[in-house]
């Protein structure tokens, strides 16, 4: 694999800078789309929203000029991390709390704060996150559309200093798009659960306890598992990273200032059906358990939730929700699911 792209601003390379690359490639067409998805892996996308007026902003230093002339005035949320949080935006001290405040100001506001903050010494970290633009920034989707996506799937702007997101993953597939600065993504596979010491799932989003950028190893010995399978992506203005659902990732803005949009889209599944849901339910259900009866239900999942052939013996026709389920036999598993939990 060729080396990575250095920049004149790039400090000498760390641990997380030597990880193996995500694979690049040029833009799928719409129609490839469900190819993406089905290989189940991060790619960055090259080449897919290069006709954005934004990007061409973005790539002039001209965009919090842009985003300015389509503020409404409307109030956006600002986060803020003191300095002493080295931008690294994550739990407080006691998991209930996250080290930075919650707050709401203009946009252009915010921008100007941004700005006049970047290269300050001792100053605190800003950043704007998740600002879904359908609502607040209507010019900007309709000058900048996206067409590997159906058109209901609206961006979400994120701009800010030189923050750190710590490590988390998604229940949907992630589209993010760099505008304005430089980005490095850190991806760890869904299995890597156990190996990221993930905090309180009651406080969302659960976000892993290791700083990996400085990870603790003694405290967290396992994290060097999960490092053995992470792998890293560094975006440029016009580079975009899929992300597939449940991959977890940390995501460090390495520029004074930064912008992307993201996209996410596919979590369509509601009611019984809902995984995280479910998931949930299983915990209520099994955790309290003797364990003779947990290594049945283990043992019931292995062989016919996650197996491939626990049913096999038994004729086809005959498997009931242990097969192939038809339209007819899913609706009525689902309504006798339904009147069981509402006891």
């Amino acid at each position: 694999m060729a080396e990575p792209l250095r920049h004149a601003h790039d400090p000498d390379p760390g641990p997380l800078d030597v990880l193996p690359r995500v694979a690049a490639r040029t833009a799928p067409p719409p129609a490839d789309l469900a190819g993406l998805i089905e290989a189940g892996v991060p790619v960055v996308l090259k080449g897919l929203f290069e006709h954005w007026p934004a990007l061409a902003a973005g790539r002039a230093g001209a965009l919090p000029a842009y985003l300015k002339g389509m503020d409404r005035g409307v109030p956006v949320p600002v986060m803020e991390a003191p300095a002493r949080s080295r931008g690294k935006f994550g739990y407080g001290p006691d998991l209930r709390e996250f080290n930075f405040t919650r707050r709401s100001a203009r946009l252009s506001d915010a921008l100007d704060r941004i700005l006049r903050l970047a290269g300050e010494e001792n100053a605190p970290y800003v950043a704007v996150q998740m600002l879904p633009l359908g609502g607040q920034m209507p010019d900007f989707v309709a000058q900048n559309p996206m067409p590997l996506l159906p058109a209901d799937v609206a961006p979400r702007l994120w701009v800010g200093g030189p923050v750190h997101t710590r490590t988390h993953n998604d229940r949907d597939h992630n589209l993010a798009c760099v505008l304005a600065g430089r980005r490095r993504f850190l991806l760890f596979p869904p299995d890597q659960v156990a190996n990221l010491y993930v905090g309180p799932l009651d406080n969302p989003p659960p976000l892993s306890l290791v700083d990996p950028e400085a990870p603790d190893l003694a405290r967290f010995p396992r994290f060097a598992d999960a490092l053995a399978s992470a792998r890293v992506a560094f975006l440029d203005p016009g580079d975009a990273l899929f992300i597939p659902r449940l991959w977890w990732h940390h995501v460090s803005s390495l520029s004074p200032f930064n912008a992307m949009v993201n996209y996410w889209w596919g979590d369509d599944a509601t009611g019984v059906e809902q995984p995280h849901d479910v998931f949930l339910a299983a915990l209520l259900a099994y955790r309290q358990l003797p364990p003779h009866e947990r290594a049945y239900w283990q043992a019931m999942f292995g062989a016919h939730v996650f197996g491939e052939d626990g049913a096999a013996h038994i004729p086809p026709g005959q498997r009931g929700p242990l097969g192939e389920m038809r339209a007819g036999e899913r609706a009525a598993l689902r309504q006798r699911l339904r009147a069981a939990f509402l006891k």
